[in-house]
């Protein structure tokens, strides 16, 4: 099959997926949108919003919808890397035997990140980068598609660990997740307090979903839009000339070449579920919110004076 073909048929599908899971998730169209990106670029996102906006019923329905195994993981400050990773035990032989944790599932719900300390956090980086893990000197592969979907809620920040930028650096989205429209919060509590479930249709196998993370990868870029996207996130840094007076004034540190990467990434996705063949400028652009976000610091001025990333972003377009 042709290329050509190919994004066709990923467009076709796409639609599907989205009428599937719309059969549960009312609304917040972008945030699915987005999740979707990231899982058909290959990456993770970080969802942020308080706590009964539907994050983990959402990401089991995309589970679901894809035909992928979904495990929860609760992050507790008791919780440890063995918990989530797994652990050699004695059986009844004498020998030891690994039991794998909650982590060797192909899309994992990592639930309030930032309750766990560092050291546990740290424990799901391996698995982000490599897509695989060491336990007890024995490396083990994950099974592919693999993806790390994090939440955090960003009002109560008492006894929690801050995500060090390493670890958000490894997301390649930072969703925020609002309160649903009026209409749309109707029509959930219709759908919620009667008697109805809706079945969710496995659309994919894990091979598709594969087959299309090369696909995107295959997509060609124009040099323009590559030179675009380097220069935005280059105009992030505040020592660089290409700096304006509102990253100089309200921002400490910039985004790093993982959010160039990125940003080309999910670009492509998005101009393919769209059904073109090659993104452009306005692609880079409808992503580069979500990709940008959490990988600039702003300093105390920034935060005294109400200076949002966004619309610190919004004026690197």
């Amino acid at each position: 099959m042709s290329d050509v073909t190919a994004v066709k048929q990923f467009v076709e599908k796409y639609k599907e997926l989205k009428k599937e899971i719309a059969k549960v998730i009312i609304g917040q169209d972008e945030v699915v949108n987005q999740i979707l990106i990231s899982i058909f670029s290959g990456g993770h996102s970080l969802l942020i919003g308080v706590p009964g906006l539907a994050k983990t019923l959402m990401v089991n329905t995309i589970a679901q919808a894809l035909g992928l195994d979904f495990k929860r993981i609760q992050f507790t400050p008791d919780l440890m890397p063995s918990d989530i990773l797994g652990s050699e035990i004695l059986d009844e032989d004498r020998h030891f035997k690994f039991i794998k944790g909650p982590i060797f599932a192909n899309i994992i719900l990592a639930d309030e990140i930032n309750r766990t300390p560092p050291k546990t956090q740290a424990a799901l980086l391996e698995a982000m980068q490599e897509r695989s893990v060491t336990v007890a000197g024995h490396h083990y592969k994950l099974s592919l598609p693999y993806f790390v979907l994090a939440t955090q809620n960003p009002i109560e920040q008492e006894g929690t660990y801050p995500l060090p930028e390493a670890q958000l650096d490894r997301f390649m989205f930072a969703i925020n997740l609002d309160y649903p429209s009026f209409e749309e919060e109707v029509q959930v509590v219709k759908a919620t307090t009667n008697d109805e479930q809706s079945k969710i249709n496995a659309l994919f196998s894990a091979e598709e979903i594969v087959g299309f993370q090369h696909l995107i990868r295959r997509i060609p870029v124009p040099d323009n839009v590559i030179e675009y996207a380097v220069s935005m996130v280059g105009k992030t840094r505040p020592n660089s000339d290409a700096a304006n007076n509102l990253v100089k004034t309200y921002i400490d540190w910039g985004a790093g070449p993982r959010a160039s990467q990125n940003l080309i990434l999910a670009a492509k996705t998005h101009a393919a579920i769209l059904g073109k063949f090659s993104p452009d400028i306005e692609n880079v652009q409808a992503v580069a919110h979500s990709i940008l976000r959490h990988r600039i610091i702003k300093n105390y001025k920034a935060e005294a004076e109400s200076v949002t990333e966004e619309q610190i972003i919004k004026s690197l377009f």
